[in-house]
Order: structure tokens, then sequence, then C-alpha cells
């Protein structure tokens, strides 16, 4: 078994609170994760999925509070949202009677209801653990790692498939069942045609500013109906906005953010790309590099670090730009080369922003000085350093 960073966090949220919620988007591995967990502490598991778990729970306080000495495990919380207000009253008798860590994980893809919920219900009794795909760190002592990771993405199943061929039908399947049953759990009645179309249009535009009104006018969709699928794509983790940097550099900035679908299988899936022949040989090599990089980067960096990217009106960019908790500013260049190459537009920015580390990230694995005050470095090293 490939070991998951996140347990450590989920552990930890339950050694300082009564509940931790862990969200992420479906087959990522959370109850893979959890039944580990459960298994080792003798826990109660309840999937909210199956009507039989249902039923024990309706009356949820008699039913959890005659567990008070366990920990109970409810995957797919999503499916009983009412259940926040019942752990409420139930963790707070606890509390009086002393048992105030460690008593509920709950489980659910990732939605901003279920955060929101979360959040106003059980405020002050509950820790947020956010789960991903596999990153580069957890899958290192695999063969081939990082173009198995960067052609298949990280999610475990396509992952972890005997052969590439095995792994893009999981996606396929993946996208065609989130399309035509997940969406209708978390948002508005979307047709799954019309969403699939606009899924593969952010693949093909994995990468550039997102031009809400472009997108709705292949769709023949208006833009507020552009804008919010991909709202909801965020909310699902399923794709990143990437805002731009604001700052005050006396420079005309651009104000739209990047957009990426998350996980670069599924940008493949999505336009049909199989094998690393295929991606190669695709014009969205760079911009599904470029995603990739920016994931697992983030995949380790502190909670605290705001990620965003820098773009002039007159062409200075930086791929990506980390700005930590104490002020400290990285930026970092991506680039698919073996032997990358500093354009005009990066030197400019850093000019402007002055950052106090600069990076250039590439495929290798060397790492070396490419002029002064810029280091070329792989990407898993960079994770090293970073986390």
């Amino acid at each position: 078994m490939i070991v998951r960073k996140v347990m450590s966090a989920v552990r930890r949220g339950l050694s300082e609170q009564a509940a931790v919620v862990l969200v992420g988007p479906r087959q990522v591995g959370k109850t893979t994760l959890a039944l580990e967990l459960g298994r080792e502490l003798g826990a109660v598991y309840l999937d909210l999925e199956d009507r039989r778990d249902r039923a024990k729970l309706e009356e949820p306080a008699l039913f959890l509070e005659s567990c008070k000495d366990r920990l109970v495990i409810l995957d797919e919380i999503h499916r009983m949202p009412e259940l926040f207000r019942d752990l409420r009253g139930i963790i707070d008798r606890g509390r009086r009677e002393g048992l105030r860590t460690g008593r509920f994980l709950l489980l659910g893809s990732a939605s901003l209801d279920l955060l929101r919920e979360a959040g106003e219900t059980l405020a002050g009794r509950i820790a947020h653990v956010d789960m991903g795909p596999f990153d580069l760190e957890e899958v290192a002592g695999q063969g081939g790692a990082l173009e198995r990771l960067w052609v298949r993405g990280g999610y475990p199943d396509s992952f972890l498939a005997d052969s590439d061929d095995q792994s893009f039908r999981w996606r396929q399947d993946f996208i065609r069942t989130f399309l035509e049953r997940d969406v209708a759990l978390f948002g508005p009645s979307l047709p799954a045609e019309t969403l699939e179309r606009f899924w593969t249009m952010l693949a093909h535009h994995q990468g550039q500013l997102l031009n809400a009104s472009q997108l709705a006018r292949s769709l023949g969709i208006s833009p507020q109906t552009a804008t919010r699928y991909v709202d909801l794509m965020v909310d699902l983790l399923l794709v990143r906005r990437l805002p731009p940097l604001t700052a005050n550099v006396g420079k005309r900035l651009v104000k739209s953010p990047k957009v990426f679908v998350r996980d670069c299988g599924q940008v493949h899936a999505l336009l049909g790309l199989e094998s690393l022949h295929d991606v190669l040989g695709h014009p969205v090599v760079g911009a599904s590099w470029e995603g990739m990089v920016i994931e697992n980067l983030l995949a380790v960096a502190s909670a605290r670090t705001d990620a965003s990217f820098y773009r002039t009106a007159a062409g200075a960019e930086v791929d990506l730009v980390l700005t930590f908790a104490g002020g400290q500013r990285w930026a970092v260049e991506i680039k698919r080369s073996l032997s990358p190459a500093l354009e005009r537009g990066f030197h400019h920015a850093r000019e402007d922003l002055q950052p106090d580390q600069s990076w250039i990230v590439y495929p290798g694995q060397d790492r070396y000085p490419k002029s002064e005050g810029v280091e070329v470095i792989g990407l898993e090293g960079l994770m090293g350093v970073l986390g």
C-alpha cells in the first residue's frame, strides 16, 4: 500500500478535535484511508450511501451515543447533511463528560455546501483536512513515477492500473460516472452532455486565462451559466482557479484567473490522449506539465501559502508565485524542456517582484544555477525544499 501523507493530518486532527472532516474528490482514497485507520482504532464504520447504514441513524443521537467510547466513521456525509446539527449536541454533551477528542471522522466528496455546513454548525469542534490524488513524493518509489504520474494522473486506480490502456479506460469511466451521477448530488440540474463539452473545453484551454464569455459562446450558454459551471468544478476540487497576483508594482496587471483541470490524467482522458507518446505530440503538453507541477507543489506547501501567477499587459510573467505566511515570496517558472531557457518576460517580472528565491522547474533531476538568483531544479527536488 502507498502511504498517504494526509494520514498524519487526520491523526493530528483527531487528537486535537472531537471531529475531523476529510474531503476530496471521489476515488482519491478517502474510504481506504479511513478503513485502515478504523481497523487500527476499532472504529464503527457507516456508509451513508448504504440504505441499511442510513437506517441505523433514524435516531442519530441514540445510535451515536451508544458508540461514544469508539471512533465513528461516517462515509459520504453529504448524503445526510442534517447530521451535522445532531453531531453538535453529541459533541457538546461528550465534552461535559470529558470526551473531548477523536470521536468522529466524516468523509465526503468535496463541496462548498458541505464545508459551509460543517464550518457553521461545528465551529470550534471540527478540523478540516483536504485529500487529493497521489503526489510525486508519495509514489516516488514506483517505476517511472514522474512520467507515469504525469500521463495517468494521481487517482490511485488510474496510477496503479496494469497498463496505460486500463488507466485510460478507468479515467473515461470516472468522467462518465461523475457527469451522470455525482453532479446532481452537489449542484443544480446540469445537462451531462453540455457539462462534458464544457469540461473538455477547459482541458483544451488548460492553464489559460478564464474567459467565461468565450466559453459561453462556444457552448451556446450565458456567461453567468459558464461561470456557474466553473464554480461547481472548483467546489468539487476538479478544477483550480489560479488567481493573478495583486501587487503594487506600478504596472497594468492581468486581472483574470488562470484555470486548470487539476488532475493531468483527467486532462489527457478528456482530450483522448492515452500514452506518453500521445501527450508529447499534443499542443496541451506544456500546459499539462505546468498544471501537474503546480498541483504537486501546492500538495506539500503550507496551508497558509498563497498561490498566484504574475502577468502584466507589457508581457512580464511568472507561472507561479508562492507567498508564504512570513511574507517571503518565491517566483517559479515551469518548463517542460530538459534545457530550459529563460524568457525576457521572466526577468522583467523578477525586477518587478523582487522575489526572495527564483526557480525553474524542469523534468530532469539535476539542480544547478541558471543565472544570478535563479536555480534550475526538478519537481521532486523543489517539493523537498518546499516541504
